[in-house]
C-alpha cells in the first residue's frame, strides 16, 4: 500500500492550532504501518472526551471548542482519521473503505488502550466512532453525537439504486454551486429512503459524485464557503481562481482557507476526502450486516447517550428521529443552530452541552 505523510511543514501557517501532535502507528490489512495522529489537551485526571472528526475537515474543527471545554475540566482527545489531517494518507481509492476506517481507528484505539472515555462524533466521525464504539463498548462511560447517525437502509427501491449508480457512472460534470443546490434540497425527514421522489440518496449523490470526480477537491474553499461569512461575489471570484489553478493567489483566503488545504500539499493527498463520500450507506452496500450488528448494540445500550443536533442542517435534518429509534436509552438536546459543522459556529454551545452530559450523567 503505498501511503503519504504530509510535512509538517504544510502546517506551519496554521492559526489557532497550538495543539502537541501524538502519533501512534498501526498496521494495515496488508501489514503496513499506517501512523495516525491525535491532540491531547487539558487535565490528564479529567474526564475524557473523545472528538472525532467527519469529511472533509481534520481535528482543526474542535480547535475553538477546547478551550471551553479544558475551562470544564475536560481532557479532550481528537484523532485525525486516515486520509485527513496530521494522519497519513493511503494514496489509492482502493484503500478507503468504511470497514477499514472502522477497523483503523479500532485499532487506534486499542493500541492507546483509551478507556473510560466519552464519545463524541459528527458527520463521518459518528458513521465511524460509533461502529468503534461498538466493537469496543467497554470503553465508553457515555455517547454523544451530532449532525451524524448510522444509515441502515436494507429496503431502499430498487430504482433509487439504479438511479443513484448510474448518476455516479455519468459524464454530468457538477461545479460546487450546481452541487450544492441539490445538496441542499436533501430531505432529512426521509432518511429510510423508501420515496422515490424524496429520497435523500437522489440528492446525496451530487454530493458523492462531486467529490469523486473533482481531482484536486477544493476543500478549503468548500469550508470557507460553509463556516465562514463569506459573500456569494466573493465565493463566485474566488472559485474562478480555483479553477484557473491559481486558488494560493487569491488575495482574500482566509485562515480557514488555509488550514482545511494544509494537510494536502497537492491533489495526490485528497484521495480519502474523494473516496470517502461513496462509502456512506445511503444506499445498500457491503456495510449492510455490519451496520445492523452495530445498531443492535444502541437497541440495548443502557448508559447515557445524547442526541445533539443543529437542526438546521440540510444533510442531517430529521436524522434525529433515527438516532432515538435506534437506541431508546438515547435523550436529546435541544437543537443549537449552526449548520453541518456546528462545532465551529456553535462551539461554546456545544460544548456546554458536553460539559453538562459529562458532569451531570
Amino acid at each position: 500500500m503505498k501511503i503519504l505523510r504530509t510535512p509538517d511543514t504544510a502546517f506551519k501557517n496554521v492559526k489557532n492550532y497550538p495543539f502537541e501532535p501524538h502519533y501512534t502507528t498501526i498496521k494495515t490489512h496488508n501489514g503496513s504501518d499506517l501512523r495516525i495522529h491525535h491532540i491531547d489537551e487539558g487535565p490528564k485526571d479529567g474526564p475524557i472526551l473523545l472528538a472525532m472528526h467527519g469529511q472533509p475537515v481534520w481535528s482543526y474543527l474542535y480547535s475553538r471548542m477546547i478551550p471551553y471545554l479544558v475551562d470544564a475540566g475536560i481532557r479532550v482527545i481528537a484523532p485525525d482519521l486516515p486520509g485527513y489531517g496530521k494522519s497519513d494518507k493511503p494514496a489509492s481509492r482502493e484503500d478507503y473503505s468504511y470497514q477499514r476506517q472502522v477497523d483503523w481507528m479500532t485499532d487506534w484505539l486499542k493500541a492507546n488502550d483509551f478507556r473510560d472515555l466519552t464519545f463524541f462524533g459528527q458527520d463521518w466521525g459518528g458513521l465511524i466512532g460509533l461502529r468503534v464504539v461498538a466493537n469496543e463498548p467497554e470503553r465508553f462511560l457515555r455517547v454523544a453525537m451530532g449532525n451524524t447517525g448510522l444509515p441502515y437502509n436494507p429496503d431502499a427501491p430498487q430504482d433509487v439504486i439504479d438511479k443513484v449508480k448510474a448518476f455516479r457512472e455519468s459524464s454530468i460534470k457538477l461545479t460546487p454551486f450546481s452541487m450544492m443546490k441539490e445538496v441542499r434540497k436533501m430531505d432529512g425527514d426521509n432518511l429510510a429512503g423508501n420515496e422515490m421522489e424524496s429520497s435523500p440518496a437522489l440528492k446525496f449523490m451530487y454530493w458523492q459524485k462531486f467529490c469523486w470526480d473533482t481531482e484536486d477537491l477544493p476543500i478549503g474553499f468548500l469550508m470557507s464557503g460553509q463556516m465562514d461569512n463569506n459573500s456569494s461575489l466573493k465565493m463566485i471570484i474566488y472559485y474562478f481562481f480555483t479553477r484557473l489553478g491559481l486558488r494560493k493567489f487569491f488575495p482574500l483566503r482566509t485562515d480557514l482557507d488555509r488550514a482545511y488545504e494544509a494537510p494536502f500539499p497537492n491533489p495526490s493527498y485528497k484521495m480519502g476526502p474523494r473516496a470517502m463520500p461513496s462509502h456512506v450507506p445511503i444506499i445498500p452496500d457491503q456495510s449492510l450486516e455490519a451496520v445492523r450488528e452495530a445498531r443492535e448494540v444502541f437497541k440495548n445500550w443502557n448508559k447515557p447517550f445524547l442526541s445533539v443536533f443543529a437542526g438546521d442542517d440540510p444533510v442531517t435534518n430529521g436524522a434525529e428521529r433515527d438516532v432515538l429509534n435506534m437506541c431508546p436509552n438515547a435523550k436529546s438536546a435541544p437543537n443549537i443552530g449552526g449548520g453541518h459543522f456546528f462545532q465551529w459556529t456553535r462551539p461554546k454551545e456545544l460544548s456546554n452541552l458536553l460539559s453538562d452530559f459529562i458532569h451531570k450523567s
